[in-house]
């Protein structure tokens, strides 16, 4: 711990190769968050039906989402886990329903059936914050075309936040990230299919968000495109003492931040507000490389 890993300084691929999608990366991409759950943290279960799941996923596509993330089991500090038939009763439908929207569909788990399931109804990324460490889940993302996010978490959703420990968090993430890395290129998962996550709020304290934030650029040595999760988090109520639904201006900031040091993804609730921002960055000149 507290090392990082040899830099070989890769460059990152221009483009994502996403199921259906080859997505251009030469400007920041908005992830819409669609929660098909009872217990969000961030929206209260409010999408939580079908029919007002996927009202609420084309208004995310209407506001300019270039991804849709689509999720059926909380992950918040604290949430309980949910059996695989329930999250596939969640989370099926909406991608089906979603087929001929023409923007590709990422679904957000780390159960290697729901991956399964998921890639056979039409998704085109896996969003993992287990890193395709399952039981088979490696597997299950080498033998389909979709992208995957390869996330960094210490500990369990529901005891990551009570300890959370590290010598020198930025190299420890890295360490982590890069063999994962690793580990999915050797199962036959291309660069160009990769986007990595140091896992904003999932088993860190402030200190280790704010300085995983200040120090983002740094994951670009890693030479794979960096997604940045850092919307409504508890992370921006600690400093700003602003309850969830209040939090609208300090995560475009902190997704401004994140794109301004290489983030080529960023995963958000609030579409139309990230899109407005992300168009002056984009007038002066992007982000960087």
């Amino acid at each position: 711990m507290g090392i990082a890993p040899p830099i070989t300084h890769y460059s990152s691929p221009k483009m994502l190769h996403c199921g259906r999608f080859t997505l251009p990366l030469d400007r920041p991409l908005i992830m819409g968050i669609v929660n098909v759950t009872p217990d969000s943290f961030s929206d209260g279960g409010h999408h939580a039906s079908l029919v007002a799941g996927i009202a609420h996923a084309h208004r995310l596509i209407e506001e300019g989402a270039d991804i849709l993330d689509i999720g059926g089991e909380s992950s918040r500090p604290g949430a309980q886990s949910v059996s695989v038939d329930e999250e596939l009763r969640r989370v099926l439908p909406i991608v089906e329903a979603l087929q001929s929207s023409n923007v590709p569909l990422s679904v957000d788990t780390c159960k290697t059936e729901v991956m399964i399931a998921s890639i056979a109804a039409g998704a085109d990324m896996i969003n993992d914050i287990n890193a395709l460490q399952g039981e088979g889940a490696l597997e299950a993302v080498a033998t389909s075309n979709v992208a995957v996010c390869l996330m960094h978490r210490q500990g369990m959703p529901q005891t990551m936040q009570l300890a959370p420990t590290y010598g020198d968090v930025v190299a420890d993430v890295m360490v982590f990230l890069a063999a994962r890395i690793a580990a999915v290129q050797a199962a036959g998962i291309g660069r160009e299919r990769l986007v990595i996550d140091p896992g904003f709020g999932f088993g860190k304290s402030l200190e280790h968000n704010v300085a995983l934030l200040r120090q983002f650029d740094r994951f670009q040595a890693l030479g794979v495109p960096l997604l940045a999760g850092l919307s409504r988090k508890s992370m921006l109520g600690q400093i700003t003492g602003l309850d969830v639904g209040d939090r609208l201006i300090p995560s475009v900031a902190a997704a401004v931040i994140a794109v301004m040091k290489g983030a080529k993804i960023i995963r958000v609730h609030d579409v139309k507000a990230s899109k407005e921002a992300l168009q002056i960055i984009n007038a002066m000149g992007g982000n960087n490389d």
